[in-house]
């Protein structure tokens, strides 16, 4: 073997030992809640006064089957990952500037509300004008949203998990206040805005199942944010922010600056989420509009450990549990909330991280702050 030769192989197998250094707690934590789910699934047989160990295989059978069985199956999954992709960006991109973005869940609230109070006032619009006015208003009031835990955290310190999570609940009342107030639609039974006429995305076919343009959109986002993050002056900044703000402020950035436009892009991506759910999806918006979309984010991003394109990963596995439960719930009589309990369990995993990567002795990927680090480590002073 020549030199050459020999200088050549330690970087092959320091690639193969990131890579699976990378994906090993992932993949341990999704088969290890896997089995926990089964287990839970397999004791609840015995409400029935007899006890089916084959009962779990039947069940991940079924989900499987109505998950990728047919290609509106698959088409359902992809649509159902949609908004997790951008929700878990939203949530991600905050890990790489060491922010916790808890907040995904209100920056969807508002840009849904954005979406479907401009939309119904567009509704009578030419389609060239309506769609873009809608979804620019969905994605602008989540960047509005998340600019206000980021101006609070760069220029007071406050710590951006009790901001968001504040911002979360005062989103829920404020959505509860204007769709029975001001933008309430007249002529409904219950309170709810506008139609959305010509605001609404179009929908094209794809194997037989109609498929909106807000899934085009996700999946473009995808390489942007993965062009900005890794390929991009901003993105080094913002990586360079999160490892170490001081090392930051002397190599002549500005942390404060980087913290509001990192937690307003944050808002952003999980706002254009929520316009796409309501232009898309639901085409109106109630007073008591519920999801869960943007605290799974938060299980999407730590699951693709908050790169783009494992982010988009996760956002596929969780849209096909979700996908697929209804026939699960059919077929094996195992209620859709199993999902909730199997997803939990994800994220259990994924918190013991130190502990499985001793259990299968793997070395963590790199030196670099991750989104762990990110979630635990305090912020006690400010940027």
């Amino acid at each position: 073997m020549t030199a050459a030769a020999e200088r050549a192989t330690p970087p092959r197998s320091n690639l193969l030992a990131r890579a699976v250094g990378l994906v090993a707690v992932p993949l341990a934590a999704v088969l290890g809640a896997m089995v926990i789910g089964g287990i839970i699934i397999m004791l609840s047989s015995l409400a029935s006064g007899s006890f089916d160990p084959g009962l779990p295989f039947q069940a991940y059978g079924n989900l499987l089957e109505g998950a990728f069985g047919s290609i509106r199956g698959v088409v359902f999954s992809v649509v159902s990952a949609t908004p997790l992709i951008l929700g878990g960006m939203a949530v991600g991109l905050g890990f790489k500037a060491g922010l916790f973005n808890i907040g995904a869940q209100g920056q969807f609230l508002m840009g849904a509300l954005g979406s479907a109070a401009v939309g119904a006032s567009l509704a009578g619009a030419s389609p060239l004008v309506a769609i873009p006015g809608a979804i620019l208003a969905g994605a602008l009031l989540g960047a509005a949203w998340g600019f206000i835990p980021g101006a609070l955290k760069a220029w007071t310190g406050a710590h951006e998990v009790v901001t968001t999570i504040m911002l979360n609940f005062i989103a829920g009342a404020l959505i509860g206040y204007l769709i029975t107030g001001p933008l309430e639609a007249p002529g409904f039974s219950f309170s709810r805005t506008g139609p959305l006429g010509s605001s609404e995305l179009p929908t094209f076919p794809v194997f037989g199942a109609n498929v909106h343009l807000g899934v085009l959109i996700a999946f473009a986002v995808v390489p942007a944010v993965w062009w900005l993050v890794w390929r991009s002056t901003l993105g080094f900044e913002i990586r360079t922010v999160g490892a170490n703000p001081d090392a930051a402020r002397y190599a002549g950035m500005h942390p404060a600056f980087i913290v509001i436009l990192t937690m307003s892009m944050c808002g952003l991506l999980a706002g254009l989420a929520g316009a796409g759910q309501i232009l898309g999806i639901s085409h109106f918006m109630n007073a008591s509009y519920g999801t869960s979309i943007g605290f799974d984010s938060i299980s999407v991003a730590l699951l693709g450990r908050a790169h783009p394109v494992g982010i988009t990963l996760a956002a596929l596995l969780f849209g096909a549990m979700r996908a697929g439960s209804g026939l699960m719930q059919i077929e094996a009589g195992i209620p859709v909330e199993i999902i909730d309990v199997i997803q939990a369990t994800i994220l259990l995993f994924l918190a013991a991280d130190l502990v499985i990567r001793r259990a299968l002795r793997i070395r963590a990927p790199s030196a670099e702050p991750d989104e762990l680090q990110t979630v635990t480590r305090s912020y006690g002073s400010g940027t």
